[in-house]
This record gives C-alpha cells, structure tokens and sequence, in this order.
C-alpha cells in the first residue's frame, strides 16, 4: 500500500497547497491513498468568523493563525472525493494538536463531522510553544522533554477518539542541545506507548525526519521498537506535507525501517477503524 497520512493543504495555517492539486499530485505520483490532516491548535488559534467560505489568500495575508475551516473543508474533501472516485481513495482526517485544557474543544468538533482519521500531536503545552523555545526557556533539557510527554500522558488519559499520536518524539526537532537521551524518558515513553495499546491506538513514523536533517527516524528507532516489543501494531506513515516537493516522500524507504524493525504490517484508515496492509 502505497499511502501518505500526514498531509497539510491550505485550509492549514502554514501551508498554501491547494487541496486539488494535492489531489492531482498524488494521482500522478502513484499514491493509492491520502488522507488530509490539517491543523487544529486550540488554545493558540482560533476559528473563523465565517468558515463556510472556501480559502481565499486574501483572507490570511495579515491574520493571524487560525484553525481549519471546518465546513469548508468537510466539503471540499466530499466533492474532491466524488471527482477522483475511482482513481484515489481520499480519507478524512486532522491533526489535532492538543493540550490538557482544550479537550473539551477537540470533542464538539471530533463528534461534528464523519471523520476517517484523527493524529493526535502536542504542538505546545500551556500555550508555549516549542519552535519558539518559549516552552523550553529556564528549563534543563531533562525537564522539558518530560513535561512534553507528560502532557501527552494526561491528553490521552482524558480524550480516547484518535487514531495515531503523532510524530510522537518532535520536541527533538526543537531541542537546541540535540536529541535527549533515551533513558531519561524511556519510562515516561513506555507509559505513553502502553496506554496507547490498551487504548487499540498507534503511532505514525513521520518522514518529515529526512526533510529536518535529524539524526533518527520520527518517532526514534528507539521508540518504535519499544513500541513493538509491548505488543503494539498499528503503525501510519505520513510525510507531513506542507508543499508539493513533501508528499510522499521517504514514504517507501519508512515502510523498508519498518520491516527491519520488525514490523509486518502498515495501516492506513475507513472510519476510526485501521486497515491493515502487509509489507
């Protein structure tokens, strides 16, 4: 199964990729499935007045970062869905960048719309952001890479209706003294991946990895094999796309680590539901 599910268009504040090109794009590149994820962050964006309207790039010259177009956005997929039938399975999703105090949100909008797909990633925690370093600031890099996986822990403890967590270890991406080591947050990283399992969740390896220049995979290899020897078997592969030179990148070469890990499967999504397809 050739699928990429990571995919952000122009309904996502950092990305002007219009979502029919996308389309288009990945019909000519050979995909055999999408599944668009664009973003959410509550609690450092907000909605639009008037998210009926399609995306005009008028309207984010000079805004500030806003959420999806919810309607907007469940509509354009549906028509999109309907004019490539037969050519490309086209699926549902967001990314949901969550934290403790904004669950309450992601449920009203998860329980609004017919979605296939949800990732659950932590983009900030209490508001601060990591690209910034703003949630970094005063702390060792012990302390902050905890309270990052701590408040995935406390997010997953309280919100149930997701599918993968996202590029599970990305503080890495952020972490001006490199990646920290693995035994400081092994134990917190094991809870994290158990409850997941018990839950029947997975985790998605994200190529955006290759794009960063950082040294291992997205999440580690570390975490993916931690992950498989606790028993978990549901894995995605997206490339996180923001433009067209990312869709489907490195998505071949991921299936290959995983198989070498010791996976045997890959999953691709219809309904909140994994499907599963060998490698």
């Amino acid at each position: 199964m050739y699928a990429d599910y990571h995919l952000h268009t122009y309904y996502s504040d950092d990305s002007d990729y219009p979502m029919e090109r996308l389309v288009q794009d990945a019909i000519a590149m050979g995909l055999e499935e999408i599944c668009f994820t664009d973003h959410v962050d509550y609690g450092i964006k907000g909605d639009w007045p008037d998210a009926s309207t399609g995306y005009r790039p008028e309207e984010k010259a000079g805004r500030p970062a806003m959420n999806v177009k919810y309607p907007a956005y469940h509509g354009e997929i549906q028509r999109l869905r309907e004019k490539y039938a037969g050519k490309l399975s086209i699926r549902e999703g967001m990314e949901f960048g969550m934290q403790g105090h904004t669950v309450g949100q992601y449920e009203k909008l998860f329980a609004a719309y017919p979605f296939d797909f949800i990732i659950l990633s932590c983009h900030q925690v209490g508001d601060k952001e990591f690209w910034n370093q703003a949630f970094q600031k005063g702390k060792s890099q012990e302390e902050y890479n905890r309270e990052y996986y701590e408040e995935i822990l406390r997010v997953m403890g309280r919100y149930k209706d997701y599918s993968v967590l996202g590029h599970l270890d990305m503080i890495v991406r952020y972490d001006q003294e490199g990646p920290c080591p693995f035994e400081k947050v092994r134990d917190i990283v094991a809870e994290i991946l158990r409850q997941a399992i018990r839950d029947g969740k997975g985790i998605e390896v994200n190529t955006s990895s290759h794009r960063y220049g950082l040294p291992d995979l997205t999440p580690s290899r570390n975490i993916l094999k931690l992950y498989r020897d606790l028993g978990g078997k549901i894995v995605t592969i997206g490339s996180d796309t923001h433009a067209p030179e990312h869709l489907g990148a490195y998505v071949r070469e991921s299936q290959e680590e995983l198989k070498a890990l010791g996976f045997d499967s890959v999953c691709t999504f219809h309904k909140m539901e994994p499907v599963f397809h060998r490698l």
